[in-house]
């Protein structure tokens, strides 16, 4: 049944794929995404301790990942924000996250897990008081929110803190050079029993946190995510939807949170076997495992290995719906959703080496799919005594 709307999708839709141009991608003819519009990419590029390589593909009808990589001079900062309900979310984050974090970091004099969470709770603060400013005019914004996945590296220190079902992977050398995976990231997702225990625990005399709703469990039967930023409707009453919009509408009031914004973070020290980091949306994680990712990563050319993930994934994606991804292509924005999520990608090799020489590379601020890039706030640190990040 579903193939057979595949091909009907495909027959409506592929004249209209040609209309959506490319936001900038690697022309070549390798296999790799070429000539799949809705594909950009950053092949290779430098940061502070070595390499990256970036991707993102869309689904929706518009995009709902955002994402940025900044490079400094003693630092790495990737984020991915998987937006849902719209892109307002996803795009409060890129543009308010970081520029957080940097000002705590410089007012703090230091990097930590406190100033993370900080950083994180004052752009979910941001994100309310813009919900608060606008609902009046646009009350669905109320139910917009966004998962949020950040790394940062410092001086040979690795955070990562996150917020919903977006992941963190590194892929370490083991014995006889094997490439193993480890999750540092934790999801937030009701699919996942520890979770929904947790929600359970939380909200003892609420029957229905979490409720299976077609085969999925839902948290109040309206969404999988448990923290995120954003969902403004979930969080606190003020911004109750009323029955017009049925989608998000609860029976009755939230006495208490029923998501929150405060993320699981992991510090690790970076030794000479951790070799990649990958960062990325559920969309990749639906199709591949960590251990097939790593094993990508490991063994192909570092060039345009984010864009080797993804489509891997949207092979797959196509495969189970018994398509080649040569007719996946020619669906466009939109419909592309039946078939596969918005995925964003983001390969940070280690390359200790650089780690040891502290080797300098421009300060650049690199915006996924929208495909901008100019000078990162990392400059903001540079009064910051070293010896206190360390």
């Amino acid at each position: 049944m579903f193939s057979w709307l595949a091909r009907l999708a495909l027959a409506c839709w592929g004249p209209l794929a040609r209309r959506y141009a490319p936001m900038s991608k690697d022309d070549d003819n390798s296999g790799s995404g070429a000539n799949d519009a809705l594909i950009w990419c950053r092949d290779l590029e430098k940061h502070s301790f070595g390499e990256f390589s970036f991707a993102v593909v869309q689904a929706n009808e518009v995009i709902e990942d955002h994402s940025q990589v900044e490079t400094g001079r003693d630092a790495t900062f990737v984020g991915v924000y998987d937006g849902h309900g719209g892109p307002e979310a996803s795009r409060f984050i890129s543009d308010h996250l970081f520029l957080h974090l940097m000002r705590l970091a410089r007012e703090n004099g230091t990097m930590s897990e406190d100033i993370l969470r900080s950083a994180f709770s004052a752009t979910e603060d941001g994100f309310l008081t813009l919900v608060r400013r606008t609902c009046g005019i646009k009350p669905v914004i109320a139910a917009i929110g966004s998962c949020c996945l950040v790394g940062v590296i410092w001086r040979g220190t690795l955070y990562v803190a996150n917020l919903g079902d977006s992941r963190a992977v590194i892929g370490c050398l083991g014995r006889s050079n094997k490439i193993i995976a480890e999750q540092l990231s934790r999801e937030h997702n009701a699919s996942m029993e520890e979770v929904r225990q947790e929600l359970r625990s939380l909200h003892p005399d609420d029957s229905h946190i979490v409720v299976m709703k077609h085969g999925v469990w839902r948290i109040k039967g309206i969404i999988q995510v448990s923290r995120s930023i954003g969902d403004a409707y979930l969080k606190r009453p003020e911004f109750s939807l009323d029955p017009s919009f049925p989608r998000f509408h609860l029976p009755e009031p939230i006495r208490r949170p029923v998501l929150t914004a405060e993320p699981s973070i992991c510090t690790r020290v970076l030794q000479p076997n951790d070799k990649f980091l990958i960062f990325a949306s559920d969309g990749l994680w639906e199709h591949l495992t960590n251990q097939q990712a790593v094993e990508i990563v490991h063994n192909n050319p570092r060039a345009g290995i984010a864009r080797r993930l993804l489509t891997t994934a949207l092979n797959e994606a196509a495969r189970k719906r018994e398509m080649r991804y040569d007719d996946l292509k020619k669906v466009g924005k939109g419909v592309r959703r039946f078939f596969h999520d918005d995925i964003t990608v983001v390969v940070i090799y280690l390359d200790h080496e650089v780690l040891r020489k502290n080797f300098s590379v421009p300060e650049l601020s690199v915006r996924g799919f929208i495909d901008t890039v100019g000078p990162s706030n990392f400059n903001t640190l540079q009064g910051i005594d070293s010896k206190t990040m360390s």
